[in-house]
């Protein structure tokens, strides 16, 4: 499992890899993010998830955000450790000034309809069992990203600390993917004015080398080795991030509601958050953070237990209640809310339900439209169709 060596207890579940190399095409690309995947796909995949067994899926330069989404989203779900290696360019959308992972396509002023929301990991990882999943990084920044990261390190040399630059600081906010995540890697730092060529991800071409040995170290280990590499081959690492996430926590009710669905007591799990909503929503009121979060939580359970109408209905609910409170139609909560519940209204199979509830969506996406072109007319071509079935 993610930071031990190979080879799990027997009879464990497999481990899932998810290998992402993404950036632009054009000329502000920082880095050839692709570059990396021959090393890694040269790994085992038991070495690349530290378990017996392990089922990787590779993404190259994915033009789609929603391609992604869908391959985190099922990495996300699958039961055994999930690692994920993520190479890349972080870019700001001028809307938001939130983080985004360029793709393929991603240019600065289409930021948020090409690029992959960086709060996305949070919001698919959420749910994980602690100690889990580990992120490992190796991403470029431009100067606008580096300082809107709040990262204090200077970009302009490797400074008083040597050639592996400082030591670990906290993991800049934005880009923090949940505390039950372990994450290695770093954020180098914006190239000079005076570089014009494409840079190479050096630190996880490190970790890939290291990796090909055919032993998976603990992450702190293969980490710290990488930078090593790296530096003995003249890379300045920029930010370095390394924290590990956190383990199952007695008496946190999310870990109790992991391990139920971890073990197919769907309602059990259901039950205990929907009490967890209730006593924020008295404590705190029922449109509060604290009671939307376990209303959040509920319905991510009932798609984890296939009720795609109860998930709907839930995010529906959410995210009016989020426009009630003031919230903005594109902010990335709203969004999130509103595009969950579209998803999952897509996998209704009662049509009578679907057509219910797809009033209400319809309703929602003439507000929040989200960034996927089209996504108001999807909904009602569907009604329409769903108008001629029983």
């Amino acid at each position: 499992m993610p930071g031990t060596t190979s080879g799990g207890e027997p009879g464990a579940a497999p481990g899932t890899v998810l290998l992402l190399a993404a950036s632009p095409t054009g000329r502000g690309r920082l880095v050839d993010a692709a570059s990396v995947l021959p090393v890694l796909a040269a790994v085992p995949p038991a070495v690349l998830a530290g378990t017996d067994t392990a089922n990787v899926v590779e993404l190259a330069d994915p033009l789609e955000p929603q391609a992604v989404l869908t391959r985190l989203r099922a990495a996300a779900t699958a039961p055994g450790p999930l690692t994920l290696y993520v190479v890349g360019q972080l870019l700001l959308d001028r809307r938001q000034r939130l983080p985004h992972l360029a793709l393929a396509r991603t240019t600065p002023s289409t930021v948020r309809y090409t690029a992959f929301p960086w709060h996305w990991f949070r919001d698919e990882l959420r749910l994980r069992p602690p100690g889990g999943t580990t992120l490992i990084l190796d991403l470029h920044a431009d100067q606008e990203t580096w300082q809107a990261l709040g990262i204090a390190q200077s970009p302009g040399s490797p400074g008083p600390h040597g050639p592996q630059g400082p030591g670990p600081g906290p993991l800049p906010p934005a880009l923090d993917p949940g505390r039950d995540t372990a994450v290695y890697g770093r954020v180098a730092p914006p190239p000079s004015r005076t570089r014009r060529t494409v840079a190479e991800p050096a630190y996880m071409k490190a970790v890939g080398t290291l990796l090909r040995s055919g032993r998976r170290p603990p992450d702190e280990e293969l980490h710290q080795h990488a930078l090593v590499r790296a530096a003995a081959e003249g890379t300045y690492p920029g930010c370095v991030l390394a924290r590990r996430g956190t383990g199952p926590v007695p008496g946190d009710p999310h870990t109790a509601i992991t391990e139920a669905v971890r073990s197919g007591r769907h309602a059990d799990a259901h039950a205990l958050a929907a009490r967890h909503e209730q006593g924020a929503a008295l404590a705190h009121g029922p449109s509060s953070e604290e009671a939307l979060h376990w209303a959040e939580v509920r319905a991510d359970l009932a798609m984890l237990a296939g009720d795609a109408a109860l998930s709907c209905h839930i995010w529906l609910t959410v995210a009016a209640a989020r426009l009630r409170t003031g919230q903005a139609a594109d902010a990335s909560s709203v969004e999130t809310a509103v595009d969950r519940a579209h998803h999952q209204w897509g996998r209704i199979d009662d049509p009578a339900r679907a057509r219910e509830l797809g009033s209400a969506l319809a309703e929602l996406r003439s507000r929040v439209p989200g960034r996927r072109e089209g996504a108001l007319d999807h909904v009602r071509r569907q009604l329409s169709q769903l108008q001629t079935q029983g």
